[in-house]
């Protein structure tokens, strides 16, 4: 077996862990604006954009079960027989993934998706196709690097992560440039060619960068411990099918938020500003998304690291709340809003006041981190979901009462919905996790003598 990390965690230690992980979700943070920006100066871009935002989401609602398996390989790859089971289990949900995303495509039933439930017009129905044939390799990609990811992970290489991004970022940017120097493919095919390349280009480099840990791992005869659990194919479907319906559920949150916004005060505008703040307010939440693989794979068998990852985690989430918080609350905003995201001014002024409503996001991101990797970490995986459930409930009822209620302005009732929604689902499960682990602390504190006892 693979020994455990033996020397003590520290602050420092912990960034130089967190670092890495936190770089990769920064450099995919860009990709989106990057591709939009290049099918925006091909021809017909609104199109172009309309379709290649429903193929994405196409894709994204394939990729959604098996997004958590790097948190179960961060979690579960101890040995050899782990490594195996878990391997094959990928592979598996893989196939499934992929002939039924096979099945989406077929036209008459791609047809019926977009043109009679979503009622996209037959020629962006028809591009939109098109795009989503090309992402065809997007979820099957996704599982394969992100379960080698976290092998890399949990055996101490957050690095090559890091890395694994950095080929994924410059393929995805080779190909779009080059594609969009072929006039007759339409610009949503520029940027699903460029997605799938360069999840393709990242996989590889995963699974290469991989090759000396899985070596290490597979090599190691060594028996297992006594009292040890032996992990097993249905031990495996039983851990992870809660955190593959987390990520299901955390799907029903963009159709309700769309379905609200349009039916909002100021809808046109609250559309078009939301994405741009949800945008902005990603990349200081990526550094507490990042904590959650960090804290799994740090957090110790007994989770004796559990106070040195707190404390980094109150330092994290001061240190990117206060940052959007200072962006938000200053001149700063309408810069990137009027500058860099390119908003008229009208438009700047709606987008201001969702953003300062979600300057705790950032904060609170650390804060779920740290909570479902307790849960994860002790494979109570079905309070992961519930959790998210009630965060997804929560949303709907903000948005319920915002806009149906108290007429806010769109925008504004979302930021507000989203903000209660993690709320509530960071209370729900505080005695569940950080709330038991610290009353276990107070239980087990050694009694001191009071004076003249």
């Amino acid at each position: 077996m693979i020994t455990e990390r033996s020397q003590p965690l520290t602050l420092r230690s912990t960034f130089a862990f967190w670092g890495p992980l936190a770089a990769t979700w920064l450099m995919i943070s860009v990709e989106g604006p990057f591709i939009a920006a290049i099918i925006a100066r091909l021809a017909d871009p609104t199109m172009n954009l309309a379709a290649y935002g429903v193929a994405f989401t196409f894709a994204w609602i394939f990729e959604a079960p098996i997004i958590m398996i790097m948190s179960a390989a961060t979690a579960l790859v101890r040995d050899r027989n782990a490594l195996e089971k878990l391997r094959r289990f990928t592979y598996i949900l893989n196939a499934l993934i992929t002939a039924v995303m096979i099945v989406g495509l077929l036209p008459p039933v791609f047809r019926f998706l977009t043109e009679q439930l979503i009622g996209l017009p037959h020629e962006v129905a028809r591009v939109t196709h098109m795009a989503s044939v090309i992402l065809l390799p997007w979820p099957g990609a996704i599982g394969y690097r992100r379960f080698h990811q976290g092998v890399m992970i949990r055996h101490g290489f957050p690095r090559g992560v890091a890395y694994g991004a950095v080929v994924r970022v410059s393929t995805m940017a080779l190909t779009a440039l080059a594609a969009r120097l072929v006039p007759w493919v339409p610009g949503a095919c520029v940027g699903t060619a460029a997605l799938a390349a360069g999840v393709v280009a990242e996989a590889v480099a995963a699974r290469l960068m991989a090759r000396e840990v899985i070596g290490r791992i597979m090599s190691d005869r060594s028996p297992v411990p006594a009292g040890s659990e032996r992990l097993t194919m249905g031990g495996i479907l039983r851990f992870y099918y809660p955190l593959a319906l987390t990520s299901i559920l955390a799907l029903a949150v963009n159709p309700a938020l769309t379905f609200f916004l349009g039916r909002s005060r100021l809808p046109l505008e609250s559309l078009a500003v939301f994405p741009i703040v949800m945008s902005l307010t990603f990349v200081f939440r990526s550094a507490g998304i990042a904590m959650q693989e960090t804290s799994i794979a740090l957090l110790g068998e007994r989770r004796e690291n559990l106070p040195v990852l707190g404390r980094f985690g109150v330092v994290l989430g001061a240190a990117a709340g206060g940052t959007l918080t200072l962006v938000a609350f200053t001149p700063l905003a309408r810069i990137w809003f009027e500058q860099v995201a390119g908003l008229a001014p009208a438009l700047a002024q709606v987008a201001i006041v969702p953003l300062r409503l979600v300057c705790l996001a950032p904060a609170l991101e650390v804060l779920m981190s740290l909570q479902r990797s307790l849960l994860v970490h002790a494979r109570r995986t079905k309070m992961v979901t519930a959790a998210t459930a009630v965060e997804v409930t929560g949303i709907v009822i903000g948005l319920s009462v915002g806009i149906g209620t108290l007429d806010l302005v769109g925008a504004t009732a979302a930021a507000a919905s989203l903000l209660l929604g993690r709320v509530v689902a960071n209370v729900f499960l505080y005695p569940l996790t950080l709330g038991r682990y610290r009353g276990a602390r107070q239980q087990t504190r050694p009694s001191v003598p009071r004076p003249g006892a």
